[in-house]
């Protein structure tokens, strides 16, 4: 973790709106356009974001979306991405460069604008990445690269806008990098007694801890096609 944080400012801020994407699959709002100017953060995200399901989107423990603007230029040198894409193409709410996922830690907290979050967990990728960059394994890629992002909790509410420093304020948990625990999460690759570790680490989102819970007693059995793939009939 040698990058420098010290100069990472707020690139870009985006948010979405509910729209029918997908004749036959259910809507969504993973399109994300600029926030120009100042925009509010509440405890479950930017107010004037939205998300289309509820039971898998959005909420306390994914209240906003990091994607590093870092990954761009490799997904474009694999064929993932037309050239000249910028962000939010993968849905994000927040775009830095500096900062990915090998430089940052479950239970860091940065403070931008006058807003205070902490980092909870990466992303799970789902089928809606898919539809919305017309590539079958878009987020089966997501999953092998780790090139997840990671989600926030909001631990005070506050107004934000691009150009905000971005300044790391907390590392209660040096030892557990998001691209670790992340890799960890969707592989279920891990030595079960890290895992139980990870189930006891209160800054991690409670979700992700009652998997590792399962992973170190060797009892979470989940299939991922549905969520990769969309469920087929």
């Amino acid at each position: 973790m040698s990058q420098d944080r010290s100069k990472t400012c707020l690139e870009g801020l985006f948010a979405g709106a509910v729209s029918e994407r997908w004749e036959g699959r259910p809507p969504s709002a993973i399109a994300k356009t600029p926030v120009i100017g100042p925009a509010e953060v509440g405890f479950e995200g930017l107010l004037v974001d939205a998300q289309a399901d509820r039971a898998v989107h959005g909420g306390a423990d994914k209240a906003l979306h990091h994607y590093p603007g870092d990954h761009y230029a490799a997904w474009i040198a694999e064929g993932y991405l037309p050239a000249g894409t910028r962000p939010a193409a993968f849905g994000e709410n927040l775009s830095t460069f500096g900062l990915t996922e090998d430089a940052v830690c479950i239970g860091d907290v940065f403070r931008f604008g006058t807003a205070r979050v902490q980092i909870c967990q990466g992303r799970q990728p789902c089928w809606k990445l898919n539809a919305h960059r017309g590539r079958d394994d878009m987020a089966a890629a997501f999953q092998k690269t780790g090139r997840t992002g990671w989600y926030y909790r909001v631990l005070e509410t506050g107004r934000v806008a691009a150009g905000d420093a971005m300044d790391l304020v907390e590392r209660p948990c040096p030892q557990w990098t998001v691209l670790e625990v992340t890799r960890a999460r969707l592989t279920k690759r891990i030595d079960p007694a890290r895992a139980a570790q990870l189930s006891a680490l209160p800054e991690l989102a409670d979700g992700w801890r009652q998997a590792f819970a399962k992973i170190s007693a060797n009892t979470l059995h989940e299939d991922t096609s549905a969520r990769l793939f969309g469920a087929t009939d």
